[in-house]
């Protein structure tokens, strides 16, 4: 055998186990960038909860303090009242029965001083209600662009803004499938608070729109609404007595409709989780 030939039978071995490395190693370096990747989204995923409790914390800790202070100005007067009562009665300036009035007075401050708390405990449980269901929903819909879709408590009020880039082609009011996915993630969590009502709400830019039965932005704004409840009733399964559909067209804007930014801003699917205002109206009926 030629020295050549022996030399290429002596290295063989050497260039197979070297082809064999480097691909073990672009495997191994594919896991470690996919477990990157995962990290990066645990992470993002963790802070944004912990944003979240830190949040209700700060209004938990807020309210509690305005309680306390009320609740030292309820003791203040009531020991400022029952001072200047027995006073009152030692030098006979009043009559019992009149003495007898001014105790009940005190004892209905002490009735409303209840009253008030109850009012305050009420309110506060349902913000912790409104951040858990904000929660909720960012969890089952994920790390989606802020850009095409915005969860987010205003007033105690729950919104949750769908852009129209995500949710129709432009100028339709037929859903997309990629946004019935999504409406289908959004379902799931109302689905699990049977006791909520929540409005639709389309909204426009002020861009000018006609076309076929369409005549305005007024029409395209309310076609929009209705599809997107249509999706969410027939093929989510959600209670259509609990749904308020509403067309706002342009006049509700979020942005300015001078630039491409604001405009496409504009152009949304609002959904609103209403109030439970009968609850707040009982509790009110319950003032003593």
């Amino acid at each position: 055998m030629k020295p050549r030939q022996v030399l290429l039978v002596a290295m063989s071995p050497i260039l197979l186990y070297s082809c064999v490395s480097k691909k073990k190693f672009a495997a191994e370096q594919a896991k470690v960038a996919e477990l990157t990747a995962a990290n990066t989204k645990l992470t993002g995923d963790l802070k944004g909860c912990e944003d979240l409790k830190a949040e209700a914390a700060r209004k938990a800790e807020a309210l509690q303090n305005e309680i306390a202070a009320l609740n030292k100005q309820i003791d203040y007067l009531k020991e400022n009242n029952t001072t200047a009562l027995k006073q009152l009665q030692d030098l006979s300036v009043i009559s019992s029965s009149q003495a007898e009035s001014i105790r009940k007075s005190l004892d209905n401050m002490g009735a409303k001083d209840a009253y008030i708390q109850t009012l305050q405990q009420q309110m506060a449980k349902k913000d912790s209600l409104n951040m858990q269901l904000v929660m909720n929903l960012k969890g089952a819909i994920g790390n989606l662009d802020d850009k095409d879709i915005n969860i987010k408590v205003d007033k105690g009020v729950v919104y949750i803004d769908i852009s129209d880039k995500l949710l129709f082609k432009s100028g339709s009011y037929d859903v997309t499938d990629a946004a019935k996915t999504v409406l289908g993630k959004v379902a799931t969590v109302l689905k699990n608070q049977p006791d909520i009502d929540f409005m639709v709400e389309g909204h426009t830019d002020n861009v000018p729109f006609s076309r076929g039965v369409l005549v305005d932005n007024w029409d395209l704004s309310v076609k929009r609404a209705t599809s997107v409840v249509r999706v969410l009733q027939k093929e989510y399964g959600l209670e259509p007595a609990k749904i308020t559909a509403a067309g706002r067209a342009e006049y509700v804007p979020v942005g300015g409709n001078d630039t491409v930014e604001g405009k496409a801003a504009n152009r949304r699917t609002r959904i609103v989780i209403l109030p439970q205002l009968d609850q707040f109206f009982k509790l009110l009926e319950k003032k003593p």
